[in-house]
């Protein structure tokens, strides 16, 4: 374990199988969606389109143009960091307790990844700040798709989830993902019949099903983050998304000085800490808008 207090190392091979788990299990982008390796210099991803439908040729007869679209999608990786500070005993513990105080750890960074990839791929903000990011740009669902269905008076959840299916089928794309903000979930909770029954039973007290009528579903915070007005996101997940992370993930242990330029907590080795940087790498691309619909707030 002495090699994990230089700087610049990686996390422990043993960690990061869990943490990627851990990635998976908080993302609703990343249960919906099977993860794809990055390189650090970034993928491209290819969509082939066939512009036409398929055309008879009778005996002898002359065959005609199809056609095709190729379109590349380059999926760049973005880097990014979380560092905590802890005591110092960090340094002079056991490497059974040095590896506790990592697992901790790398489980709070790996949370916060997933949360991150949400945040920045659905609403393009950068997750501290809760504001748009230069760096993101429009590669996220919020600025990217154009297939909007906006939240009216009167019109309950359920209408405005049907309208959406019908832009995505519209463009010839299926729909075999759902990813729900609180509200919205919330909102389909509380519709009734006629009778006066719920609609969606399995909605109800904050419950958070797999799957809805049959389409998989995942409810998550991050859909609708900070002043995003999105609320809902639905399309063709398995195949016209893709997002991925780099494998290594760098673990770096300060000792001295004052890395997170906190005035109040002041320099480390005057306080008896370390720091503990950790650092990711993670892409992702649309690689056909129109496959997707959002719905939003007025």
């Amino acid at each position: 374990m002495a090699d994990v207090l230089s700087k610049g190392t990686l996390f422990p091979e043993v960690l990061i199988p869990d943490m990627i788990n851990l990635v998976r299990g908080k993302s609703a982008l990343a249960n919906l969606t099977d993860a794809t390796p990055v390189a650090f210099n970034g993928n491209t991803e290819f969509t082939f389109t066939l512009d036409k439908e398929v055309d008879i040729v009778a005996e002898n007869g002359a065959k005609t143009k199809g056609g095709a679209t190729v379109t590349p999608v380059k999926i760049v990786p973005i880097k990014v960091e979380y560092g905590a500070r802890i005591s110092d005993e960090f340094i002079y513990a056991s490497e059974e307790v040095k590896l506790n105080y990592l697992k901790t750890f790398a489980e709070g960074f790996a949370k916060k990844m997933a949360r991150g990839l949400d945040i920045m791929a659905i609403n393009g903000y950068n997750p501290r700040t809760a504001t748009a990011s230069s760096v993101i740009g429009t590669n996220n669902f919020s600025s990217a798709i154009t297939n909007v269905v906006t939240e009216s008076a009167g019109v309950n959840a359920d209408t405005n989830i049907e309208s959406a299916v019908e832009l995505v089928q519209a463009s010839d794309a299926e729909v075999n993902g759902l990813a729900l903000s609180q509200k919205i979930r919330g909102d389909l909770a509380k519709l009734t019949n006629t009778a006066g029954e719920k609609v969606y039973p399995e909605l109800a007290w904050g419950a958070q099903p797999k799957e809805i009528n049959g389409l998989r579903t995942e409810v998550n915070s991050t859909v609708s983050f900070g002043t995003s007005k999105v609320r809902a996101i639905l399309g063709d997940f398995d195949n016209c998304f893709k997002w991925g992370y780099a494998k290594e993930i760098p673990l770096e242990v300060i000792e001295y000085g004052n890395p997170d330029n906190d005035n109040t907590l002041g320099d480390l080795k005057g306080h008896n800490q370390v720091y503990l940087r950790a650092e990711a790498y993670i892409g992702w691309g649309i690689l056909d808008k129109n496959a997707f619909s959002v719905i939003k707030a007025a």
